[in-house]
């Protein structure tokens, strides 16, 4: 594993040196270097486990025969086009939410002389894919099918945002719109598609697979997001910071997470009133409150049954799958992130 990150980091020097030199544009030296310390500073920073998956998804698809040096090189591409698309959206994502830090480092736009330039940043995260997309796939014959794959994820991902944030309006706080259907609809477009469902459908591609042949791996990825955005609800309120690398904040940015939902749900009147006088309040007080009813609830418990309920329900879907090889990469996804604690 070691070994694959260090080639797929060295796919991204590769990918990075064809942007900096990209000929339809004239750079000086100081937008390549404005580029460079940009994308440094943005996209190679995470887990890389989107990007990472497409190989391992690929690699599966191939049933064990090993991959040469050109099928690692393109199968890292679009791993990287994955990250790259989750830089872009992070990059705004942070100015629209105000955000203060991202993965242990000021938020792009909050660096000292960046500010709102962030903005035209993000946009060009976003045609850098394209970029990339051209320079090495343009001869393949699921070229076309790439492109609408990446058009049509991120439509759903900013769609998937935008019911985020008009849920979260600021002076419309109104916690009876919270339901776990809207819970459901926000995660699925939000997260679930651009995580999990496209890094398999590269690889679906890359072997020559028609994705409207997959819609039951779509549904089962799609299911396993959910499950995973869930875990991240429970984590952010239950996780130790120490091990989940930052300060859960869902209670007081009064997000649309599954604990609220499920404490609604569970609430009679008197519990009801403490979550809406607490919920989506800046102050620890509030929090506490809000955290003290949550333990009321036993909603620990209530998750944990979730968690084995979900986990139940897809290993069921997978292994109805007709081939061996879908299999293993569906359940090599859920065993990343069955019980995690972070």
């Amino acid at each position: 594993m070691a070994d694959l990150k260090s080639t797929f980091l060295n796919v991204y020097s590769v990918l990075k040196s064809e942007l900096l030199h990209d000929p339809a544009f004239e750079f000086s030296n100081d937008s390549r270097q404005w580029i460079s310390r940009m994308l440094d500073y943005n996209v190679p920073g995470g887990k890389l486990n989107r990007g990472l998956s497409v190989i391992d998804s690929y690699r599966l698809l191939k049933d064990g025969q090993g991959l040469n040096d050109d099928e690692i090189f393109l199968a890292s591409a679009l791993g990287w086009c994955i990250e790259w698309l989750q830089a872009y959206f992070l990059v705004l994502d942070d100015i629209m939410d105000n955000s203060h830090t991202r993965r242990g480092q000021p938020c792009w736009f909050r660096v000292p002389k960046v500010g709102m330039i962030a903005a035209n940043d993000g946009v060009l995260l976003r045609n850098h894919i394209h970029r990339i997309l051209k320079n090495h796939f343009r001869t393949k014959p699921y070229y076309v099918d790439l492109l609408d794959l990446f058009n049509e994820v991120e439509f759903q991902t900013a769609s998937g945002q935008m019911i985020d944030l008009i849920t979260t309006l600021e002076g419309e706080k109104d916690l009876s719109k919270y339901t776990s259907s809207l819970h459901r609809r926000i995660v699925q477009y939000k997260t679930a598609y651009y995580s999990f469902y496209l890094p398999v459908a590269c690889a679906l591609l890359m072997v020559g697979e028609n994705l409207d042949n997959h819609v039951e791996v779509k549904n089962i990825l799609v299911e396993m997001g959910t499950y995973f955005q869930v875990q991240d609800d429970y984590l952010d309120c239950f996780g130790a910071p120490e091990t989940i690398g930052k300060i859960g904040t869902d209670i007081e940015d009064f997000k649309c997470s599954w604990l609220v939902v499920k404490a609604l749900e569970l609430s009679n009147e008197e519990q009801k009133k403490v979550i809406y006088e607490n919920y989506g309040k800046p102050s620890p007080a509030n929090v506490a409150k809000v955290k003290a009813l949550y333990n009321e609830l036993n909603l620990q418990g209530v998750f944990e049954e979730y968690e084995s309920q979900s986990y139940e329900k897809l290993v069921t879907s997978i292994e109805a799958h007709p081939s061996k090889a879908v299999q293993a990469v569906l359940k090599s996804f859920l065993a990343k992130i069955y019980k995690r604690q972070k």
